[in-house]
């Protein structure tokens, strides 16, 4: 990943180019971001910047030991922290043991989400997290001697799924990291991370992409001007919605078709088909349950906002117009908030790992009630 490659941004490009040329790095920093901003890719054309032997005014150069390295995501003083899923069976309990899978999916798309990973990893019904003997890796590789590079690089994705144990054993090393070593954090839930993490790095915050930009790179994919400009509108500056606005994938199809399953079974009340529903969510893993959650909490939203007829406050593309269209007219002041409250809960409780058939059933009863409102 290379800053030319970076979708905007152009401001937190040209703060982090400064840092690398005047030498002013902080030991510790935070990217964060909502998700699709490009904080990831980011912090990695950050750290290959900072390690080109030949870097220029805008870049690295792409051929440089250091860079053919970072090609391949594979430079020794280059480190990756992420959240993994272990089983007893495979015995993988840290980051190291899914570098193959990492670096290959890294190479496969440098935007990405969690949910993207976690169905790479076939995760099903295990949370992906950072476990607490990965803090005994990260101290060990941070007290070895640098191999080759000007800096170290820790780059830690997501650290706020980082497990208790974890986080507070790295509290002294992010405070005091040795010498030449930086470590570069990515997070999308910042208020998550332990505040005394937060408090020892410094925070750079990647806002969403510019609208001319999204819509720069979609005319370069091939979009004509209305439907450029149409995309970078649904994205919010989401470099990822906005991919997902060009074609409406299985993911995002599947999940409109189990909301409005959802909807128009909780008004007929039809207690039979809200069972089904609740068996078919139960089986898609907890990680694809918590964004199903997630994706209706969005469309509530956007069916209460399309009664207002205002296209400059509506984000849905055509599919989900076509059925809200006909549903709007049934979320409105006296359900919206309640509505996006339970939604909220059932996915409090998906994460806290409460029997999903049970939450998805219930769920289904609330909305009963509250739609009929």
């Amino acid at each position: 990943m290379y800053f030319k490659d970076i979708v905007g941004q152009t401001e937190v490009k040209e703060r982090l180019i400064r840092s690398a040329q005047t030498g002013v790095v902080p030991h510790a920093q935070l990217f964060t971001e909502n998700g699709g901003a490009g904080a990831f890719p980011l912090a990695l054309a950050y750290a290959r910047y900072l390690n080109c032997k030949n870097r220029s005014a805008t870049d690295a150069c792409g051929a440089c030991p250091s860079c053919l390295k970072y090609d391949e995501l594979a430079h020794p003083d280059l480190h990756f922290v992420f959240p993994i899923t272990t089983s007893k069976e495979k015995k993988r309990e840290v980051c190291d043991d899914f570098l193959a899978e990492w670096r290959s999916f890294l190479r496969e798309r440098p935007y990405f989400s969690f949910e993207q990973w976690t169905d790479y990893l076939e995760a099903g019904n295990t949370q992906a997290i950072i476990y607490s003997k990965e803090s005994d890796e990260i101290i060990r590789k941070l007290n070895l001697k640098i191999y080759e590079a000007d800096y170290r690089i820790l780059l830690v994705w997501l650290p706020e799924k980082m497990h208790a144990t974890c986080a507070n054993k790295l509290l002294k090393v992010i405070e005091e990291p040795p010498v030449n070593t930086v470590i570069l954090m990515v997070s999308e839930t910042p208020d998550l991370i332990l505040g005394t993490i937060q408090s020892r790095a410094q925070r750079i915050p990647v806002r969403p992409i510019e609208t001319a930009a999204i819509v720069e790179v979609m005319r370069r994919d091939g979009l004509a001007a209305e439907d450029a400009a149409q995309v970078a509108h649904l994205s919010g500056g989401s470099y990822l919605k906005a991919l997902e606005v060009i074609s409406l994938n299985e993911e995002n199809a599947f999940f409109l078709e189990q909301f409005i399953g959802m909807m128009r079974n909780s008004w007929a009340r039809n207690v039979k088909a809200m069972k089904a529903m609740a068996d078919l969510l139960a089986g898609i893993g907890r990680e694809r349950q918590k964004h199903f959650l997630s994706y209706c909490q969005h469309l509530i939203r956007e069916n209460f906002m399309y009664r207002f007829q205002s296209s400059d406050l509506n984000y849905m593309n055509r599919e989900e117009i076509g059925f809200a269209t006909k549903f709007a007219p049934f979320v409105n002041e006296r359900n919206v908030i309640d509505l996006m409250d339970e939604l909220a809960r059932a996915e409090q409780h998906i994460g806290q790992n409460v029997n999903a058939k049970m939450v998805f059933f219930d769920l289904s009863l609330k909305i009963t009630v509250l739609i009929k409102r």
